[in-house]
């Protein structure tokens, strides 16, 4: 997440905005109201943590600010809280990402219910509550420490030495994404990748393969398993980081 600051977001400075604004600077909250367009919140979007966007009766959500908007908050981290009509609601919710609006609440909005929503989602922010979770398989320890120690700031971060150990921690725990190391001994990282693919539980979640073999034969191999993607064990933490918000980013269009 970039920050603590809500930016909110409206047509105009309407009273009701205000009164929003005042509520959240009573509770000690960093906060600014910003006009509902392209210039306004690019300028304005440093430091923001939050976004709440007050809808008025009608809003469309095709216009060129809320696509910039969507894509910011997508880049950042950022949620949303939105506020408005049933109806308004609605139509927004059908045309963002539903990881990106931590709440939806129904004008005329109760204060002390969007002030609570407010400060329970920096707790939760500031908790990693919202970061994807990333299990790494691999038998060499080294590496899991390596990456671990690269991706811990953004994601939550489990390992696991062996297919075994991770087929037991999926037992009792969730991953967004598994990067499986592909040449194990006893259960090699294909063996793996069947077995998850062959339960119900776990045949949804996402695999990266990590092979440290960057020959033609050997990664058209990996590919051939149909992941979701593969890195060469060689890669570097900036390039790895990269690949990895792209792929989150890309599960939200």
């Amino acid at each position: 997440m970039s920050g603590k600051r809500i930016m909110v977001i409206g047509e105009k400075e309407t009273f009701l905005i205000r009164i929003l604004i005042k509520k959240l600077k009573d509770a000690g909250l960093e906060c600014g109201y910003v006009q509902n367009t392209v210039d306004a919140i690019n300028s304005a979007w440093e430091g923001t943590g939050l976004v709440t966007y007050y809808l008025e009766e009608g809003a469309k959500p095709g216009d060129g600010a809320f696509q910039f908007l969507k894509d910011r908050m997508m880049e950042e981290d950022v949620q949303m809280i939105l506020i408005g009509e049933n109806n308004d609601l609605r139509n927004f919710c059908d045309n963002m990402p539903g990881d990106l609006i931590y709440r939806s609440l129904v004008r005329p909005v109760d204060h002390e219910e969007y002030i609570h929503s407010v400060t329970e989602y920096f707790k939760k922010a500031a908790s990693g509550e919202f970061k994807k979770t990333i299990l790494i398989v691999d038998d060499d320890p080294s590496f899991l420490g390596l990456v671990r120690e690269w991706l811990k700031d953004a994601y939550k971060v489990a390992m696991a030495n062996s297919g075994l150990q991770a087929l037991k921690w999926l037992g009792k725990n969730k991953a967004d994404l598994i990067l499986l190391d592909y040449e194990m001994p006893v259960t090699s990282g294909p063996q793996v990748l069947e077995m998850l693919r062959s339960d119900e539980e776990t045949k949804s979640i996402p695999v990266m393969f990590l092979t440290g073999k960057g020959d033609k034969e050997s990664v058209m191999a990996v590919v051939a398993l149909k992941p979701e993607g593969y890195f060469l064990k060689t890669i570097e933490r900036e390039k790895l980081l990269q690949k990895l918000g792209d792929f989150f980013r890309g599960l939200r269009v």
